[in-house]
């Protein structure tokens, strides 16, 4: 058996946090983050639906790097822009997904975050082979102009919505096999996005074959962070919806399994649910912090 009953254990030091808004300066998520009680948290470095992005200035990366440890806000993650594809075949639109990942990289040095995840890129015209080729020699481009750059890119796990590659575990593996600094590279496994892509979590034997299957195909040491969202589809949908955790097709095993698994207590793990006001006993109350009691209630 792959697993042992000594992976598990009520260790109550899981590293939770969530996705939080930048509007009105870097800073601002991490005091949100630390306004609703989380211990770490994941941010765009810039606006994600657009190009342009204003320079980091001396002031603002101080500013943002007093807060975290002021607050004692713990692993901050940035998450490059949605409209950067490193799989297109289109050459303007590499090129130009290319540069701004290089500064999506750059401006996480700036700041002192030491990890950035990334969608791995859609293969649209062209194919499978050909998409993920793209992306090795992408990330071999913008390793190379960042040498002394020490930020580890993190492959997230995705759905496989249309051309979206990295819904297989075998995309992120060859990516970090034919990479030429596999050492850079790392992996965010998003609950949603690994059942959306046909790896079922709901029990927990589920989750311990699809944990197995991760760790044959490209090894639980590569595993650095974890999206927690629960789906609003089911098991191999091709579907990216988010659920409130607990909400969803998942339901709360799967979670319960991540939270007591020994193994990832030091992994950090950041939520990404629709944004809103929900209510416990009837007190209307930010869903952040509804689904932060209930991963802690597990």
């Amino acid at each position: 058996m792959f697993f042992l009953s000594s992976v598990y254990g009520n260790t109550n030091m899981s590293i939770l946090g969530s996705h939080q808004s930048i509007s009105g300066g870097l800073h601002h998520a991490v005091e949100d983050t630390h306004r609703l009680g989380f211990d770490c948290v994941q941010l765009f470095s810039k606006n994600s639906n657009q190009w342009n992005a204003k320079p980091i200035d001396a002031e603002a990366a101080s500013l943002f790097k007093s807060t975290v440890e002021r607050l004692g806000i713990t692993h901050p993650l940035i998450h490059d822009s949605y409209l950067i594809n490193l799989a297109s075949p289109k050459e303007d639109l590499y090129r130009k997904s290319i540069d701004a990942f290089d500064g999506e990289l750059q401006r996480a040095a700036i700041l002192g975050i030491p990890m950035l995840v990334m969608h791995p890129g859609s293969y649209t015209s062209s194919s499978e082979e050909e998409g993920l080729a793209q992306i090795i020699k992408a990330l071999d481009e913008i390793f190379k102009r960042n040498k002394k750059n020490n930020v580890m890119v993190l492959l997230e796990t995705t759905a496989g919505q249309g051309t979206n590659l990295g819904a297989k575990f075998e995309h992120l593996g060859q990516i970090m096999e034919e990479c030429k600094t596999p050492e850079r590279l790392g992996v965010c496994f998003d609950t949603c996005h690994v059942v959306a892509a046909g790896y079922p979590l709901g029990k927990k034997e589920e989750y311990e074959a699809t944990m197995k299957t991760f760790d044959r195909i490209i090894g639980l040491e590569h595993l650095k962070a974890f999206h927690l969202n629960d789906s609003v589809k089911g098991v191999g949908s091709h579907v990216d919806r988010h659920a409130h955790i607990g909400h969803g097709t998942l339901g709360l095993e799967p979670f319960r399994c991540l939270l007591h698994d020994k193994r990832f207590t030091k992994i950090p793990m950041y939520l990404e649910t629709p944004k809103g006001i929900g209510e416990i006993n009837g007190t209307p109350t930010d869903w952040d912090v509804i689904n932060l009691k209930t991963l802690r209630n597990l």
